[in-house]
């Protein structure tokens, strides 16, 4: 039997370890990367990252900031992951946290007297409908039009930061702030906090019961048949009686929706405000989380744990070793580039191994 043929036997066995191995050597690979960019710096690897990850997984309140930070990347890169299933590329995440956390704020501040048993699902409900709406209008253009649903969901980014931009500058301003935020929402429509004096709310236990139902969603009900199956071979889902347009339009408004839940959570259990910035870059690095999690929405909930606990550790890595919190933000997309590099030798290696078969 010649090597090809080998190969092609083998390659079936190896996948599922190269997909597990993937993400993994791209880590530490990153984090190696990262040991050198450290020591260019004067200080010590070791002691840098035990500091960056001792403070953020192993302390209470360290702990519970990484489950802050980790509730609106566990949000938006569900809603990259789904619309990567359908073959659609959401770079509006940021866009659509913005619209997200302006829904749940209206809610919060102009619906008063309700309990919070019936405020708090209301604003979500809001935060979900305005963020499924931004990526409503990318997915139909798409389904429709043909658009690059890059380009539409890029550009509606700057959109929704501008509007809110303005909004808390004007409308919704609060007296005599000293800056772009509106007032306080209703104590009504704040989430509770789930690890006391800390800053973890109950949005992570939210997130974590929206990846369930989207595993479940994607791998056990007809629609994500549905939507794999567009993903896979629109042509084929056609012969089938699939409507493509009406699986784009759908898998891009329940991306825009669970990014708009990110934004909601940050307005009702963080800030309790709405603020120009609502979101450091959340909508980004949910794009290299969900890559990296390789269509997996287990491995979304891990990467989202990485990202978090990279985003929390890094101003104590920065105190403590001297090292700039710009390191974190090189970690970060190092992990993103070793993981593309490795996505491509592997596609090659598939791709020579058919040519091989087929001769």
């Amino acid at each position: 039997m010649t090597t090809t043929n080998y190969l092609k036997l083998l390659l079936p066995i190896l996948s599922p370890l190269i997909a597990l191995a993937q993400p993994v050597v791209g880590i530490a690979s990153a984090l190696i990367v990262g040991a050198i960019l450290i020591l260019l710096a004067g200080a010590n690897p070791i002691a840098a990252y035990t500091a960056l990850f001792q403070e953020s997984l192993s302390t209470y309140f360290g702990f519970g900031n990484t489950l802050t930070k980790m509730t609106p990347l566990l949000f938006t890169s569900l809603g990259v992951l789904v619309a990567l299933r359908g073959r659609q590329f959401n770079i509006g995440g940021e866009g659509q946290i913005y619209l997200g956390a302006l829904g749940s704020s209206l809610i919060g501040l102009y619906v008063q007297g309700l309990p919070a048993v019936v405020h708090i699902p209301l604003a979500l409900l809001v935060g979900f409908l305005f963020g499924a709406i931004w990526g409503w209008i990318p997915g139909y253009l798409k389904a429709m039009r043909g658009v690059n649903e890059v380009i539409t969901t890029l550009l509606l980014n700057y959109i929704a930061v501008n509007l809110v931009s303005y909004l808390v500058q004007n409308p919704l301003k609060a007296p005599a702030a000293p800056s772009p935020y509106s007032p306080l929402i209703a104590k009504s429509a704040q989430l509770p906090i789930i690890l006391p004096q800390s800053l973890a709310h109950a949005g992570i236990l939210l997130g974590l019961i929206a990846a369930g139902i989207l595993w479940v969603l994607l791998a056990r009900s007809p629609l994500g048949y549905q939507i794999t199956a567009v993903g896979f071979n629109p042509i084929a889902a056609r012969y089938a009686k699939i409507s493509v347009e009406r699986t784009i339009i759908l898998v891009m408004s329940l991306a825009g929706g669970l990014a708009g839940l990110a934004g909601a959570c940050e307005v009702m259990g963080l800030k309790y405000r709405l603020f120009e910035q609502v979101s450091p870059g959340y909508g980004f690095d949910a794009i290299a989380i969900a890559f990296l999690s390789r269509g997996s929405v287990l491995g979304v909930v891990l990467a989202s744990v990485f990202f978090a606990a990279l985003r929390s550790g890094a101003n104590v890595m920065q105190r403590s070793a001297g090292v700039p919190v710009t390191v974190v933000y090189a970690i970060q997309g190092l992990t993103v580039l070793f993981i593309a590099i490795s996505l491509a030798v592997e596609r090659q290696i598939r791709v020579k191994t058919q040519r091989s078969a087929e001769v």
